[in-house]
């Protein structure tokens, strides 16, 4: 309630829910999320609008074996149930499994310490163009200056491939929560311009949204291309008075 409070004075008009599993932990089961009414029976009101705070449930999953991904392939009831679905992996080769095949909505990226790996453009580039984001943590960067230091060096490694495509994340502290325009602030340290870091508290949220929102319902997208007219259809659609006039 009290984060709740903080985000909602700070100038946040939603938040999400985290429920954390790490699979290395026994007896590690995914469970319905709580509804945030059983939470907060009254949610307050944005600034500046009459609009009502809105909270989602999301579900983060700390991968570290190939055998973790098979329960985000399978069809469960319970992941269906939660408005965002995140992914957090430990190798390169999860990074590269979330990335081109697992039906997420976030890849989550820990810049507090030297990486393992190195980030590669064609997973990252195949993330984009499946609706994935990439989002880091900032809080470290706050408390601590190694931590500070680790954190803007992996992520300017990261902007230089993922073109801007992030979002940020707060742990559950209020005291360490900061506003979306000091978190953009923070996005110019990281090597984004001023729009992409306004974009990764804004819009990029809110395409992580819709895109758990179609990854619930939606079984597939279907659109339509205008045909290109030939030139012998043209030539035939065109008037005998005018073609008179073009070939004289």
């Amino acid at each position: 309630q009290n984060t709740l409070i903080v985000c909602f004075s700070v100038g946040y008009s939603a938040v999400a829910l985290n429920h954390v599993i790490d699979f290395k932990e026994k007896k590690q089961e995914i469970i319905k999320p709580v509804s945030p009414s059983e939470l907060f029976p009254s949610l307050p009101i944005v600034q500046g609008t009459s609009k009502r705070i809105k909270v989602l449930t999301r579900l983060t999953l700390i991968v570290s074996d190939p055998s973790h991904c098979n329960l985000l392939r399978s069809t469960s009831a319970n992941i269906r149930l939660y408005d965002i679905i995140a992914v957090f992996p430990k190798t390169e080769k999860l990074f590269h499994i979330a990335c081109t095949t697992l039906d997420v909505d976030l890849v989550c990226i820990n810049v507090t310490e030297k990486l393992p790996f190195y980030f590669r453009r064609p997973p990252v580039n195949m993330a984009i163009d499946r609706g994935i984001y990439f989002e880091l943590l900032y809080t470290p960067a706050i408390k601590d200056s190694t931590m500070r230091r680790y954190t803007i060096s992996n992520a300017i490694s990261l902007m230089q491939i993922c073109k801007g495509k992030v979002s940020s994340q707060s742990e559950n502290k209020p005291l360490e929560l900061r506003g979306p325009y000091d978190v953009a602030n923070l996005g110019l340290l990281f090597g984004l311009s001023e729009s992409e870091a306004k974009a990764a508290v804004s819009t990029n949220c809110r395409a992580t949204m819709l895109h758990g929102e179609t990854r619930k319902t939606a079984c597939g997208v279907v659109y339509t291309v205008k045909k290109p007219r030939k030139v012998e259809e043209e030539e035939t659609t065109v008037p005998a008075c005018k073609k008179a006039k073009t070939q004289a």
